[in-house]
């Protein structure tokens, strides 16, 4: 029997989910699959003018873009947001399918692990685990055979920093999950990747990497180019994943890091 080859051409418009998309690396992330051609449906928790924001700059550059509001922490929402997701995609692109599913959305904590709360870490362990889980079960009806999934992880699963244990621990279990759902995608044609930034000038942590010089020149000082990276560093490469010509890539552990403690 003759395998299927389930190949996008490079011409085709495509629809990304990218979860967290009205800051930090989500909207980098959303504005640069907008640039390499591709529509987009992003997620906000609360900021909602900030999504429309993300919205119109996509709009601007010529591509469809509608921002929904997700709570990922919260799994009973995930139906009703599907069913949302099947309407949106049906009235605005006349489609029954999405291409590309980006779970960007998250939080931090920095806290020593004899501190960590048992409320800290359900927290963390519900949005970066559970959500990741359970959204992209909820969303798979609509995602197309040879679609795209991106989950994001952390530099910190290979190396250790005071304060992160709970949040390390749990992006640890989203890489082992992306490799399981790239083994049970697979016959759909659907590859499953994670990517891994190393530490980013974003609000995350209250944008401590960004706004404190203490945090900014101890990580800098981790990576051989001198700097710690911006949304910039990510978002672009993000959007190339999931292009036609990085259709054979999966199950990969992509670390963009600028060799971060190498």
């Amino acid at each position: 029997m003759k395998k299927k080859h389930f190949v996008h051409e490079a011409t085709q418009t495509t629809i990304s989910i990218v979860t967290g998309g009205s800051r930090g690396i989500g909207r980098n992330t959303a504005i640069n699959i907008a640039r390499h051609g591709g529509d987009v449906i992003l997620t906000y928790r609360s900021q909602a003018e900030e999504a429309k924001s993300v919205v119109a700059e996509i709009e601007a550059l010529g591509r469809k873009a509608i921002a929904i509001q997700l709570d990922i922490e919260n799994t009973s929402g995930f139906a009703d947001f599907s069913e949302t997701v099947s309407s949106i995609l049906q009235t605005n692109w006349g489609s029954a399918t999405f291409n590309h599913l980006v779970n960007n959305a998250g939080h931090g904590e920095m806290i020593s692990f004899t501190e960590t709360t048992e409320a800290q870490f359900d927290s963390l362990f519900n949005v970066h685990v559970k959500g990741v889980f359970f959204l992209t079960q909820a969303l798979l009806p609509l995602l197309a055979d040879g679609g795209r999934i991106v989950n994001f992880s952390t530099g910190l699963t290979r190396v250790s920093y005071p304060g992160f244990s709970a949040y390390s621990a749990a992006k640890g279990a989203v890489e082992i999950l992306s490799i399981y759902m790239a083994k049970e995608l697979g016959h759909r044609g659907i590859t499953v990747n994670t990517i891994a930034p190393g530490a980013i000038e974003t609000d995350f942590l209250g944008g401590a990497v960004r706004d404190t010089p203490s945090y900014n020149d101890a990580f800098a000082s981790m990576v051989p180019l001198g700097r710690v990276g911006v949304p910039d560093d990510i978002g672009p490469a993000v959007a190339s994943l999931l292009d036609p010509d990085n259709r054979w890539v999966n199950a990969q552990r992509i670390e963009i890091s600028g060799g971060q403690n190498i």
